[in-house]
Protein backbone atom coordinates (compact mmCIF):
# COMPACT_ATOMS: atom_id res chain seq x y z
CA UNK A 1 0.00 0.00 0.00
CA UNK A 2 3.16 2.27 0.85
CA UNK A 3 4.23 1.83 -2.22
CA UNK A 4 1.14 2.31 -4.51
CA UNK A 5 0.64 5.74 -2.58
CA UNK A 6 4.75 6.89 -3.34
CA UNK A 7 3.91 5.52 -6.87
CA UNK A 8 0.96 7.89 -7.11
CA UNK A 9 2.51 10.89 -5.76
CA UNK A 10 5.92 10.85 -7.92
CA UNK A 11 3.37 10.28 -10.70
CA UNK A 12 1.50 12.93 -10.07
CA UNK A 13 4.39 15.05 -9.24
CA UNK A 14 5.86 14.55 -12.56
CA UNK A 15 2.45 15.42 -14.77
CA UNK A 16 2.86 18.83 -12.66
CA UNK A 17 6.01 19.20 -13.55
CA UNK A 18 5.49 18.62 -17.29
CA UNK A 19 2.32 20.91 -17.51
CA UNK A 20 4.03 23.84 -15.63
CA UNK A 21 6.79 23.28 -18.52
CA UNK A 22 4.01 23.42 -21.07
CA UNK A 23 2.40 26.70 -19.47
CA UNK A 24 5.91 28.21 -18.94
CA UNK A 25 6.70 27.59 -23.44
CA UNK A 26 3.02 28.54 -24.14
CA UNK A 27 3.56 32.27 -22.23
CA UNK A 28 7.39 32.66 -23.46
CA UNK A 29 5.62 32.15 -27.52
CA UNK A 30 2.93 34.88 -26.48
CA UNK A 31 5.57 37.30 -25.25
CA UNK A 32 7.38 36.16 -28.63
CA UNK A 33 4.57 38.30 -30.09
CA UNK A 34 4.67 41.33 -28.52
CA UNK A 35 6.04 43.70 -30.65
CA UNK A 36 5.35 46.99 -28.56
CA UNK A 37 8.51 49.28 -29.15
CA UNK A 38 10.31 52.85 -27.67
CA UNK A 39 8.85 55.18 -30.23
CA UNK A 40 11.07 57.80 -29.73
CA UNK A 41 13.77 55.46 -29.71
CA UNK A 42 12.49 54.27 -33.00
CA UNK A 43 11.92 58.01 -34.57
CA UNK A 44 15.73 58.83 -33.34
CA UNK A 45 16.92 55.55 -34.84
CA UNK A 46 15.14 56.38 -38.08
CA UNK A 47 15.64 60.07 -37.54
CA UNK A 48 11.72 61.23 -38.39
CA UNK A 49 9.83 64.26 -38.75
CA UNK A 50 7.01 64.46 -36.90
CA UNK A 51 4.41 63.44 -39.53
CA UNK A 52 6.43 60.29 -40.38
CA UNK A 53 6.35 60.02 -36.45
CA UNK A 54 2.20 60.05 -36.34
CA UNK A 55 2.25 57.57 -39.46
CA UNK A 56 4.90 55.17 -37.87
CA UNK A 57 3.39 55.05 -34.67
CA UNK A 58 -0.27 54.24 -36.24
CA UNK A 59 0.64 51.74 -38.40
CA UNK A 60 3.09 49.91 -35.40
CA UNK A 61 0.65 50.17 -33.39
CA UNK A 62 -1.90 47.85 -35.96
CA UNK A 63 0.82 45.77 -36.65
CA UNK A 64 1.08 44.89 -32.67
CA UNK A 65 -2.67 44.05 -32.84
CA UNK A 66 -2.42 41.78 -35.93
CA UNK A 67 0.41 40.02 -33.83
CA UNK A 68 -1.65 40.05 -30.77
CA UNK A 69 -4.37 38.05 -32.77
CA UNK A 70 -1.92 35.53 -34.37
CA UNK A 71 -0.44 34.72 -31.22
CA UNK A 72 -3.82 33.36 -30.01
CA UNK A 73 -4.87 32.19 -33.65
CA UNK A 74 -3.84 27.98 -33.82
CA UNK A 75 -0.46 26.86 -34.64
CA UNK A 76 -1.51 25.81 -38.01
CA UNK A 77 -2.52 29.22 -39.26
CA UNK A 78 0.31 31.66 -37.83
CA UNK A 79 2.56 31.45 -40.18
CA UNK A 80 0.19 32.80 -43.28
CA UNK A 81 -0.68 35.12 -40.75
CA UNK A 82 2.45 36.50 -39.48
CA UNK A 83 3.56 36.76 -43.16
CA UNK A 84 0.35 38.74 -44.25
CA UNK A 85 1.15 41.20 -41.33
CA UNK A 86 4.76 41.61 -42.00
CA UNK A 87 3.66 42.31 -45.51
CA UNK A 88 0.95 45.06 -44.12
CA UNK A 89 3.36 46.83 -42.03
CA UNK A 90 6.60 46.60 -44.78
CA UNK A 91 3.75 48.02 -47.60
CA UNK A 92 2.60 51.02 -45.47
CA UNK A 93 6.17 51.92 -44.32
CA UNK A 94 7.40 51.92 -47.28
CA UNK A 95 4.76 54.57 -48.06
CA UNK A 96 5.76 56.98 -44.84
CA UNK A 97 9.80 56.07 -44.84
CA UNK A 98 12.21 57.08 -47.41
CA UNK A 99 14.72 54.55 -48.49
CA UNK A 100 17.04 55.59 -46.46
CA UNK A 101 14.98 55.06 -43.48
CA UNK A 102 13.36 51.96 -45.16
CA UNK A 103 16.23 50.12 -45.61
CA UNK A 104 17.18 50.73 -41.50
CA UNK A 105 13.63 50.28 -40.63
CA UNK A 106 13.78 46.54 -42.33
CA UNK A 107 16.75 45.65 -40.76
CA UNK A 108 15.28 46.27 -37.32
CA UNK A 109 12.41 44.73 -37.89
CA UNK A 110 14.01 41.67 -39.29
CA UNK A 111 16.42 41.66 -36.15
CA UNK A 112 13.30 41.62 -33.89
CA UNK A 113 11.84 38.75 -35.78
CA UNK A 114 15.06 36.76 -35.79
CA UNK A 115 15.74 37.29 -32.15
CA UNK A 116 12.11 36.47 -31.18
CA UNK A 117 12.53 33.43 -32.80
CA UNK A 118 9.58 34.39 -35.36
CA UNK A 119 11.44 34.79 -38.60
CA UNK A 120 11.39 31.06 -40.17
Amino acid sequence: MKRLFLTVVAVLSMTMTFAEDENLNKVENVDAYRMEVNYHRLGEALNLSSDQMEAVQSIHDAFCVDMMSIAAANQSSRKAMLKNAIDKELRFMRIVLDDKQYKKFLLLLNVTLNNRGLNA
